[in-house]
């Protein structure tokens, strides 16, 4: 855990080893979000549909191959 104090301005310095872990860096935008008590930083993502593709794909199983299986079995009968 770190400890990190605020400035007159409001401003608080994230430590290096957490901007490092989540990958963040200068100019990077993130979220302050309170969740009655507890303050979160969210980031904000630059292109949420890139980075967004692949999020619910099953290795292994394909939505569409299982869309595809069905329609053939719908047309056999």
């Amino acid at each position: 855990m770190s400890l990190v104090t605020v400035s007159q301005k409001g401003w608080v310095v994230i430590p290096a080893e957490l901007r490092s872990k989540y990958h963040w860096k200068a100019g990077d935008r993130v979220k302050v979000v309170d969740y009655g008590g507890v303050v979160s930083l969210i980031p904000v993502l630059r292109s949420p549909e890139d980075e967004g593709i692949g999020a619910l794909k099953v290795p292994g199983r394909s939505l569409l191959g299982a869309l595809r299986r069905a329609r053939k079995q719908e047309r056999r009968a």
